[in-house]
């Protein structure tokens, strides 16, 4: 297993997996939602204020400064994704989490895939005693179908 910047070659792919997490908003859709939140509860912060419940106002920042903070770190992760190439001669893994991409390359011959133990944990893929966890995004009842296909390709390539 080596970490390296690969650029895409052209070389041909046997099969490629993008595994995405489940977001059932976009980020865009998730700033406006935001925006309006953040409106509403000026407005409402407002309307108290000119009746005289000036406190209010504090209390409407601190709130607004929580949910976006909830929010920021919730839209870091929003993006995460995993993509696995399985060209004939290499198993290219591309993970990126949190802005940061981060590439693996295997040997599609000598890796081994191991389904977790339980549903709750990753497929593995193990080679020269490291293991590396992928599929880490999909459901849980999907993760050892996953694993039995990632193993009838890698014996194709094999």
């Amino acid at each position: 297993m080596q970490a390296t910047d690969l650029p895409m070659d052209t070389e041909p792919v046997v099969k490629d997996w993008l595994i995405k997490r489940n977001c059932s908003v976009s980020p865009r859709q998730f700033v406006a939602f935001y925006v309006s939140l953040a409106l509403f509860s000026l407005l409402i912060a407002s309307l108290l204020v000119w009746a005289g419940a000036w406190l209010v106002l504090p209390f409407t920042g601190i709130e607004l400064l929580a949910v976006g903070i909830a929010f920021v770190i919730y839209a870091r992760h929003a993006v995460d994704y995993e993509r696995i190439l399985l060209f004939h001669d290499r198993l290219l893994v591309e993970r990126m989490d949190a802005e940061t991409l981060t590439q693996m390359e295997f040997n599609p011959r000598w890796v081994r895939v191991e389904p977790g133990a339980t549903p709750r944990d990753p497929v593995r893929l193990v080679w020269c005693g490291e293991s590396v966890p992928v599929g880490i995004h999909l459901a849980q009842h999907r993760r050892k179908q996953f694993a039995a296909e990632l193993r009838m390709w890698l014996r194709r390539c094999g």
